[in-house]
């Protein structure tokens, strides 16, 4: 994806802080995403989902509230409304640019942010919550024990994930104030609720209340064991590859065609883990994959080696080319499962046996279910050898790399609980 620095302003007139997640390839939609309480626009959760909305076309503005972060303001003066303001704000920016969001993405507070703007954004479609609370009170919790000192003297400082804030009795009064079930049944999009049953900082009952009082069309996907700011890599892969194929369903992504001799469109690849391995794989708008390398190699095994991939094509290619034929004949075939057998270790021919003949093997194991005669068989055996694949590996394929100027400005910092 391509990271834009950007800045807009907010309720108040102070400039906020944002990036803005472009794809690489065709922009087809546009999402905002709003973060969790005292958190910020880099959490790691934040930026995971972006990538890969990015991956498949969506753009993504994701920013830091009034006050928090690289933004401008002063927390003290901020509540519950001043960030659906800001949230209404960060849309009119996008709609200046002509990027609308169709998609609105938040986390714990920031679901319910989305939840409460979400009627005054015309463009939006889908509306997709990560561990909200349905009662913005709720994160009162945090500084419970503060609560009656800020009443008795209108404000205190308090500390939150390590860091103090000063919290302001009007703060207290607006959470208190609100009630977004009439919102949330009122939602004219397409509602996503996603929560731990676990979640120790929001409890699941809150996805319970919101998921009633919404309307169709709605869905309730489980994270399983993760934690509220789903600070395991796993958890945040999981919530985005969710979040991007359930929006697709709902926003219209329609992709340009792709050029003349490319009908799968480009394959990209990125970089998901600069610690590890893990790549994310886009085949064009629809289809997404991830690559890895095995433990022992130092990857994490979150998916197939480049190897593995390159096995799997040509098991996929020999059993579809044997199906075309048998179909094409009216054989018999019920089932074909092809066994791929690679020789050659993982990451360690990376070194060494530059200039000398590749030391790759590929044995194909193929299981041909029906009652097929046994020269039916054997011909069918033949026809694998005719697999484009196949032929591509035997006949070798000429590679050709250019250099393209980087775009994407790094980004600091992964933001704070």
């Amino acid at each position: 994806m391509i990271s834009e620095k950007v800045s807009f302003p907010g309720h108040a007139g102070d400039t906020l802080d944002a990036r803005l997640d472009r794809p690489r390839g065709p922009h087809l939609a546009t999402a905002l995403f709003a973060h969790c309480f005292t958190c910020g626009k880099s959490i790691a959760a934040a930026r995971r989902i972006s990538q890969r909305l990015a991956e498949m076309g969506i753009a993504v503005l994701r920013f830091d509230f009034t006050g928090l972060g690289h933004s401008e303001g002063e927390f003290a003066n901020t509540n519950f409304t001043s960030n659906v303001a800001d949230l209404i704000a960060a849309a009119r920016y996008l709609e200046e640019r002509r990027m609308a969001p169709a998609l609105l993405v938040g986390h714990s507070l920031g679901g319910a942010a989305v939840l409460a703007a979400a009627g005054d954004i015309p463009s939006v479609r889908a509306v997709a919550t990560i561990g909200a609370p349905i009662d913005p009170g709720h994160v009162a919790h945090n500084f419970a024990a503060d609560i009656a000192r800020i009443r008795e003297r209108g404000e205190a400082e308090v500390h939150l994930g390590g860091r103090p804030f000063v919290i302001r009795k009007s703060f207290l009064d607006d959470i208190a104030a609100q009630n977004l079930e009439p919102r949330i049944r009122n939602l004219r999009a397409a509602l996503l609720v996603m929560h731990a049953p676990r979640d120790e900082v929001v409890g699941i009952e809150n996805a319970t209340r919101i998921f009633l009082a919404a309307r169709h069309p709605k869905s309730f996907v489980t994270l399983d064991d993760a934690d509220h700011l789903l600070t395991r890599p796993e958890d945040a892969d999981y919530a985005a590859d969710v979040i991007a194929a359930w929006s697709s369903r709902y926003l219209s992504l329609k992709p340009p065609a792709p050029p003349p001799g490319a009908p799968e469109g480009v394959v990209r690849v990125t970089e998901a883990d600069p610690n590890g391995f893990l790549q994310d794989i886009q085949f064009g708008p629809h289809h997404h994959i991830v690559a890895d390398e095995p433990v022992a190699y130092g990857g994490t095994n979150r998916g197939p080696s480049p190897y593995g991939l390159l096995a799997a094509a040509l098991g996929a290619c020999t059993s579809m080319t044997m199906r075309m034929y048998a179909r094409r004949k009216r054989w018999p075939v019920e089932g074909i499962e092809v066994d791929v057998f690679h020789h050659k270790v993982h990451a360690q021919d990376a070194a060494g046996n530059e200039g000398g003949k590749a030391a790759d093997e590929f044995v194909r194991a193929i299981r041909l279910v029906g009652p097929l005669s046994p020269e039916q068989r054997q011909r069918l055996l033949e026809i694998a050898n005719r697999c484009p694949v196949h032929r591509t590996l035997e006949a070798g394929a000429r590679v050709v790399t250019v250099a393209v100027r980087p775009e994407e400005a790094p980004e600091s910092g992964t933001g704070a609980a």
